[in-house]
């Protein structure tokens, strides 16, 4: 029962893991994950003297030309560049199918990059009108004959990282966790010590490489970990990990996630965070430091805490009303928070009323109130605001919004605040 729970528990972190990965999924904690290209990520493993696939990357149908001529390979995998999965069963705007093509002829990677580049890529995890594809990356294809699971995760049931591996690899780890628990492998790393010559043999082994390649399959393994190090990663995961038809063993894809607090000595990593296909109001956010993610609806939410947020919007829902974004302004929030925050929500059309709704443990209701009034004074603000305040000086705050003659409607307790939220805008 207790490695049935174990694995219960890795499988919903590494779904969590993955999840905060895709762009459609905007992490609701206040830290931020940092999204790479898969070319990007690649490109940190090749520095690390990680086995990658020798590839290039194009910004024009021509350039793709010339530097697969280059390239003195047999077969070429071209794939879009975008922040989602399901490229490969994804569809252009151009009416080419597919975001990842095989070809073993030059000329014909001018044809397909040219239905690709500058035309929008559809899958199941983009919008739904897809993403502009700016980048192609040439790849050599090769032929995999084995495919094996391999990830290090920060674990804090583990204090420390854990390698995660399985022989049964190309598939999602979560299924194998499933159906086949006795293929998972969990090895804790001592984070002072590191990772030894023996349990990277021993994974390699585990992990089924031929007898001829257990040896560099090892140590691979401990220069994948040398790269979680290297990077402050708190997540690299490589699926499949493998070895080719003519004996090389080599990472195929990665997925990496970065400690966000490691950001001011990992500048250069953080320097390559690519934001255009982030949605500019979430970038706004990010930049006074607010957790934003627009929603369909009509009214605004603006509250202190994520598990606030999300139980703000489902009480909205509850009694008849669209919740129009998620807004976590943070424990720590200023006046000048207050006011970038209703900027934003008041930016979106669709909003027809404001909920506020903060719970003020470490923070100062007072210090909500008055950026509330300064940002509806200064902003001519003509949306019906609602708010609702508890918690340190909340006697003091709710005399603020009292005083300021403004259109703020005060409310009771969590279930006035959203049944007066939805009153406002019908």
């Amino acid at each position: 029962m207790a490695a049935a729970t174990s694995i219960t528990r890795f499988s919903r972190h590494i779904a969590s893991i993955k999840q905060r990965l895709t762009p459609a999924a905007i992490s609701v904690l206040q830290s931020r994950s940092l999204n790479l290209q898969e070319y990007q990520s690649k490109g940190l493993m090749r520095d690390h003297m990680v086995n990658v696939q020798p590839f290039e990357i194009a910004s024009t149908p021509d350039e793709a030309i010339a530097l697969a001529k280059k390239m003195n390979v047999d077969e070429f995998v071209i794939k879009a560049q975008i922040l989602a999965g399901g490229r490969g069963k994804g569809h252009f705007t151009s009416g080419l199918k597919k975001g990842v093509h095989l070809t073993k002829d030059v000329e014909e990677i001018g044809n397909l990059a040219s239905q690709m580049l500058g035309y929008r890529l559809i899958t199941k995890q983009t919008p739904g009108e897809g993403v502009p594809v700016k980048k192609l990356m040439i790849a050599e294809a090769l032929d995999i004959s084995k495919e094996t699971y391999f990830a290090i995760v920060m674990d804090r049931h583990y204090n420390g990282p854990v390698i995660v591996a399985s022989p049964a690899g190309g598939v999602d780890i979560e299924e194998v966790a499933a159906n086949s628990p006795e293929l998972i492998y969990k090895v804790p790393i001592d984070i002072v010590d590191g990772i030894n010559d023996q349990q990277a043999l021993e994974l390699a082994k585990n992990l089924k490489f031929s007898d001829s390649k257990v040896n560099e399959a090892a140590e691979q393994i401990k220069r994948l970990y040398n790269l979680f190090l290297s990077v402050d990663a708190s997540q690299v995961e490589i699926n499949p990990f493998g070895e080719t038809t003519d004996g090389r063993v080599v990472c195929f894809d990665a997925k990496i996630n970065f400690d966000d607090s490691a950001k001011y000595r990992q500048k250069d990593v953080f320097a390559m965070e690519d934001l255009s296909e982030s949605d500019a109001r979430e970038i706004a956010a990010a930049k006074s430091n607010l957790n934003y993610i627009g929603l369909d609806g009509n009214i605004a939410c603006l509250v202190n805490g994520a598990g606030l947020a999300m139980a703000t919007m489902d009480i909205v829902k509850l009694h008849g009303g669209e919740p129009a974004n998620f807004l976590d302004v943070g424990g720590g929030v200023t006046e000048q928070q207050v006011y970038d925050a209703f900027n934003l929500v008041s930016s979106d059309k669709a909003v027809k009323s404001i909920l506020v709704n903060i719970f003020g443990g470490i923070v100062n209701c007072a210090t909500i109130a008055n950026g509330i009034t300064k940002a509806a004074r200064g902003m001519n603000l003509n949306l019906p605001v609602i708010a609702r305040l508890e918690g340190t000086n909340v006697d003091e705050a709710r005399k603020i919004l009292l005083e300021s003659g403004l259109n703020i409607t005060p409310a009771d307790d969590f279930e006035d605040a959203a049944k007066k939220a939805v009153a406002s805008i019908q």
